[in-house]
């Protein structure tokens, strides 16, 4: 009898305790995901792939990010995630330099820190992103093999960025520029249109009015402004490239207002970032390692291409 009351005893016991860590578990992946804004198909669509992983994984994700382009606001969600108790925080960094104070506070509280498409300037667990100075350059030849297949070996090309501190837009333009050099095409001085179109659109709209041949979109509220600036003017002469793939920047290609965009993997970006931040959470050292999420060249004819394989499955 005694020993059948121990068992039971046991049992309830190693249930608790199983249950406890079970518990602990569940409560020790809590993950906010912070990115520049809410808005951009981009950001949602990492969102996307960050809660496929939590969701293989049982972890939780909140994405808890500004409505807006605002590195007072982002500090804000990072404030708000140490606050209430999350163990790691993806983050996709609107100023690299605005921010750091904020995730270092966060960092010296126990917070485990991964950059999702843009970094701070404070060391992560892991960085998931685009090789973006690669990437521009790749915008940029295609834009120059566009013009020179046209006849056109000079004149002025016009950059929208999002601002002069977010690091992927920021080695976009270098890679832009690059592209162009020992050319005897002019590269104007770059303007920022916060990543808002219709902003962008009147930044375009002027470079359309210098006579510009081409103009570079650095995100896609840069890259749908350029866009429906080219649109508007009906000048199917000047070449637009920028990055991103949302429906508005598709349909534009489509349309052949925009010669091409780069077009980025942002929910590999949010799935692995999950993961990563989950193993860091577990105490598995990621050594800071730095992964390419790749790119690809979107155009109208690798659309039809895809449309045209679409209709045959």
């Amino acid at each position: 009898m005694k020993k059948s009351t121990l068992a039971v005893i046991m049992a309830g016991a190693m249930a608790g305790s199983m249950l406890a860590a079970t518990t602990s578990f569940a409560a020790d992946e809590k993950i906010a995901l912070i990115t520049m804004d809410s808005i951009d198909q981009h950001w949602i669509s990492l969102n996307e792939g960050a809660q496929k992983a939590a969701e293989e994984l049982g972890a939780e994700v909140t994405f808890m990010s500004p409505n807006t382009k605002d590195d007072a606001q982002q500090i804000e969600c990072v404030n708000n995630a140490v606050a209430g108790g999350y163990q790691a925080i993806l983050v996709a960094a609107n100023g690299p330099d605005a921010i750091s104070s904020a995730l270092k506070e966060a960092q010296d509280q126990g917070v485990k820190i991964v950059y999702v498409d843009s970094p701070a300037n404070v060391d992560a667990e892991a960085t998931f992103s685009t090789d973006n100075k690669a990437a521009g350059t790749t915008a940029g030849e295609e834009m120059k093999k566009a013009l020179e297949e046209k006849g056109v070996t000079s004149g002025k090309i016009g950059i929208i960025n999002v601002n002069a501190a977010t690091d992927s837009c920021v080695n976009r333009e270098e890679g832009f520029r690059a592209a162009f050099e020992g050319t005897d095409f002019e590269i104007m001085e770059t303007q920022y249109g916060e990543g808002d179109a219709a902003k962008s659109q009147s930044i375009a709209e002027n470079y359309i009015t210098q006579g510009v041949v081409g103009i570079f979109g650095c995100n896609e509220g840069s890259t749908t402004g350029a866009g429906n600036a080219i649109k508007a003017s009906g000048n199917a002469d000047i070449i637009g490239v920028g990055f991103d793939k949302s429906d508005a920047i598709l349909n534009l290609i489509g349309d052949g207002y925009l010669l091409a965009t780069m077009a980025q993997n942002p929910d590999v970006m949010g799935y692995e970032g999950v993961k990563a931040a989950v193993n860091a959470i577990g105490g598995e050292s990621l050594g800071g390692a730095v992964t390419d999420t790749g790119v690809s060249v979107v155009t109208a004819d690798a659309l039809a291409e895809a449309e045209t394989e679409a209709v045959t499955e």
